[in-house]
């Protein structure tokens, strides 16, 4: 439903979809933690601030699959994409890759947590969206921007076939669903701590994919290098 893409803190509408996609129960999860908190809040005077992480990417995010984490592992789609161009692998678009995201880098996101922390008579009481709804893409945009961004940082050739096609129950199961798009709203950040994002999607991702290969590379490269043993 196009009413419900952009989400206001303020509103915070129950998006959820039908039961037997499990995944629904983190949403709703998420949002229960939320009200409880501002119950406690209205009713006993808690101080709080609650803080929405909209897609917070960059170094260090996530594990790389064999390397830092299980092998059978699905990081999130950062890391996902980044494993593949470290291996020289098509990168899976679930779905076609047409959902769409928005996508804040760590530092810009870490100023505004530190704004609210030296700032509690702003943030006492408030719900924040921290993202950048000008870093807006689909995830399909995402890995072509990523595929071009890693061959320039690694000198390395993107791969003959750079993107494939995978349907979500192949990728993720049975119970995956998910939206299509999801923007945050940044008025109350913006009117209480006079936050807002700084680094384009283009710049957070060549600081991103150079530490990826800086930090990988080699590492991927002595996996593969290794006889495979039956």
């Amino acid at each position: 439903d196009p009413a419900y893409y952009v989400l206001k803190e303020d509103e915070s509408p129950c998006i959820f979809g039908p039961i037997e996609k499990q995944r629904w129960s983190y949403a709703c999860a998420k949002q229960l933690i939320e009200r409880l908190v501002y119950a406690e809040g209205a009713e006993n005077g808690l101080e709080f601030t609650i803080v929405r992480p909209f897609n917070w990417i960059g170094p260090r995010m996530d594990f790389i699959p064999g390397i830092d984490g299980p092998s059978e592992g699905v990081p999130r789609v950062l890391a996902c994409f980044s494993n593949n161009l470290l291996r020289g692998e098509p990168l899976k678009l679930v779905d076609g890759g047409e959902s769409q995201r928005t996508f804040v880098y760590i530092k810009d996101a870490i100023e505004a947590v530190l704004l609210m922390i030296e700032n509690p008579a702003r943030a006492n009481g408030h719900i924040f969206n921290v993202g950048n709804p000008n870093n807006e893409v689909t995830v399909r945009q995402l890995a072509e921007m990523m595929t071009k961004v890693y061959s320039k940082v690694s000198g390395d050739q993107p791969p003959e076939t750079p993107t494939i096609d995978v349907s979500s129950k192949e990728f993720y199961g049975e119970g995956y669903d998910d939206s299509d798009k999801r923007i945050p709203d940044m008025t109350i950040i913006n009117k209480q701590l006079g936050w807002n994002p700084k680094t384009s999607l283009w710049d957070l991702l060549e600081s991103t994919l150079t530490y990826q290969h800086r930090t990988y590379a080699e590492a991927i490269k002595k996996v593969i290098a290794q006889p495979i043993t039956s």
